[in-house]
């Protein structure tokens, strides 16, 4: 058995091996410094890292910035041929230009816009004789069904309806066929 009075390191006087480690100086500084350089590494590793995340961060968001404005620039520059057109309808004479001429042009704008704007993904919801569908429909207006099939069908657009890219912009607002039991009221 070991005797407690005894110290461990036959070269250590009673006091040093009796005393608190915390209280004894640290023989090797170098462990120190050692753990010192490593943290500071770290700490550096650390800051080059956040600065790399800010930098994607701001690259990311320029990017985006950047493919949006040529996205609109590239929507805009389709829509410049029907806005050519509308100009030149705009400036006509009055009195020396017949009706039929104007409509036909207006016509013509309309399609030249709607062909420019499906290219770039936008759909008309144009439900008559559909079935009524609340989400990208609204209904302003009923009117009595002449048949049970008819039932919650669309009769009429009072005003188109737009999707841009599977994005509903705004609901067709339309009259819905409804069936009463008993058949179509009396008029």
């Amino acid at each position: 058995m070991k005797d407690p009075y005894t110290p461990e390191d036959p070269t250590a006087s009673p006091d040093e091996a009796n005393a608190d480690p915390a209280d004894v100086p640290v023989a090797d500084t170098g462990v120190a410094q050692q753990t010192s350089r490593e943290l500071e590494e770290q700490r550096d590793k650390y800051l080059r890292l956040a600065a790399e995340y800010d930098n994607f961060r701001k690259r990311a968001t320029r990017d985006r910035d950047e493919a949006r404005a040529r996205a609109q620039g590239d929507l805009v520059a389709g829509l410049l041929d029907a806005l050519d057109d509308l100009s030149r309808f705009a400036h006509l004479d009055p009195t020396t230009t017949e009706s039929k001429t104007v409509v036909d042009g207006a016509e013509l704008v309309e399609r030249k816009l709607l062909k420019s704007l499906a290219g770039h993904g936008l759909e008309i919801i144009d439900p008559v004789d559909h079935p009524f569908d609340p989400a990208v429909h609204e209904a302003v207006q009923t009117e009595p069904a002449l048949s049970p099939e008819d039932d919650h069908m669309v009769s009429r657009v009072f005003q188109r309806g737009y999707v841009f890219n599977g994005r509903l912009l705004r609901p067709a607002r339309v009259v819905v066929k409804q069936w009463r039991d008993g058949g179509p009221p009396n008029e």
